[in-house]
């Protein structure tokens, strides 16, 4: 098993509480604005998105696009992601009300509130705790679509890793802090449409040199769901972006465009803001774990999962050996191993499981402890510093390159399910 922490969830968190757009600011007769499938989008919906596109805008201190056009943008994100979440509900991809409230708690903390202060908050902002659970709960599925569907089939050999490693043997490492302008094209575009859509970037790209904010043009251009906070990425290890791109950005100063790039997604522009150097030298605190995984599934509750686990670390505090309570019960694939994990570096877990290992002693046993993938029963033998400067390349590497080839995947995986489904946009419609 990999434990892997909800990082897409958690950047809901930044920037949560801050002054936000009323929503009497746009006004609407509740309608429906497009039909997906056999769902609707409303009017109402649109407009409280459209608000949180503008308050995020105001917030960085950028520019808004005309309304009729951040209204069109936004409404093409909220079809792309009815599309997903209803792919989601027919494959069977659900988000429980305990992993649900586990998250909320999570951004709760991390907005340094209690869960009461963290809803009174919302609140004042206008917005419902139910309105913001659902979105919450919107986002960790989707999040888990991609995970299923392309992140768990997406493999790197060790013979990619290598040779890439060769390849730039003699070459700085460093990252690149980009920000991007997306317009999508679909699969079975007609070169007109092509040429249309290549159109829009050219004349973002005119705009832009001739003064236009770049987080204005994003947000009135892009089609990507990173358009209202000004087309921002973050920051890219060179390794986890395509090569072209790479060679474009070697020959750019902070603050310049790429030329047009053809994706697999349709057309982008790229800024660069910032390049830094990585940091390659490493030493982690490492420590290693043993635990003890028990799942809830259809038949077994939650209740019965976690009184089952409370019954196993009853009887090794009694003098059962831990590694032969793990050979028999645990749901994990470190069952024959006496549950052994090995020596886990930071990060390499979910948070719970981190925080719950993190606060024991070699030695100790912790208690029941709850994460995604189930309960835990956890015990520390032993912590050291390590120097794993060669290890986290290769793995650094791995993962840089297997994001590359996951972008890339769900870019198109994404465009064919957008281009498969039933899409009737009414926004014109009085």
């Amino acid at each position: 098993m990999k434990l892997r922490s909800f990082a897409a969830i958690a950047a809901l968190a930044v920037g949560l509480i801050a002054p936000s757009l009323h929503a009497a600011e746009v006004e609407t007769v509740d309608r429906i604005v497009a039909v997906v499938n056999r769902e609707v989008i409303t009017a109402n919906e649109l407009a409280a998105r459209v608000n949180a596109a503008r308050s995020n805008l105001k917030q960085q201190k950028i520019a808004e696009p005309p309304l009729e056009v951040l209204n069109r943008q936004v409404l093409e994100r909220m079809i792309n992601e009815r599309v997903q979440l209803q792919y989601a509900a027919n494959s069977g991809i659900k988000v429980d009300d305990a992993q649900l409230e586990q998250a909320v708690n999570s951004l709760a903390k991390q907005n340094k509130m209690s869960v009461p202060e963290f809803r009174d908050a919302l609140g004042k902002q206008g917005i419902t705790y139910s309105q913001f659970r659902s979105e919450i709960r919107n986002e960790i599925t989707l999040q888990r679509v991609r995970t299923r569907e392309i992140d768990n089939r997406t493999y790197v050999t060790d013979a990619e890793v290598t040779d890439y490693l060769k390849l730039n043997a003699d070459k700085p490492s460093v990252e690149y802090h980009l920000a991007h302008i997306q317009v999508s094209v679909p699969e079975n575009a007609s070169p007109d449409e092509v040429a249309a859509r290549r159109a829009k970037v050219v004349t973002a790209r005119q705009e832009i040199n001739a003064g236009k904010e770049f987080g204005t043009a994003a947000a009135q251009y892009s089609t990507a769901k990173d358009a209202t906070d000004g087309g921002t990425l973050g920051w890219y290890a060179a390794g986890s972006l395509p090569p072209q791109l790479v060679a474009l950005l070697q020959k750019l100063q902070p603050g310049q465009l790429t030329d047009i790039i053809r994706s697999p997604a349709g057309f982008e522009l790229v800024k660069l803001l910032e390049v830094r150097a990585a940091d390659q030298h490493q030493v982690v605190d490492q420590t290693h774990v043993r635990h003890i995984l028990i799942r809830p599934t259809e038949l077994v509750s939650e209740g019965e999962a976690k009184a089952k686990l409370q019954q196993i670390r009853d009887r090794i505090t009694r003098g059962a050996k831990f590694e032969d309570m793990a050979r028999a019960f645990s749901e994990d694939g470190s069952a024959s191993k006496g549950g052994d994990l090995g020596w886990m570096n930071p990060g390499d877990t979910v948070p719970e499981f981190e925080q719950a290992m993190n606060a024991l002693q070699p030695g100790q046993l912790s208690e029941v402890v709850q994460t995604q993938f189930g309960f835990h029963l956890l015990e520390v033998l032993e912590r050291r510093q390590q120097d794993v400067t060669e290890d986290r390349q290769r793995v650094t590497v791995r993962n840089e390159l297997k994001q590359r080839k996951s972008d890339e995947q769900f870019e198109s995986w994404a465009r064919q399910l957008r281009d498969q489904a039933y899409v009737d946009i009414r926004l014109k419609d009085e």
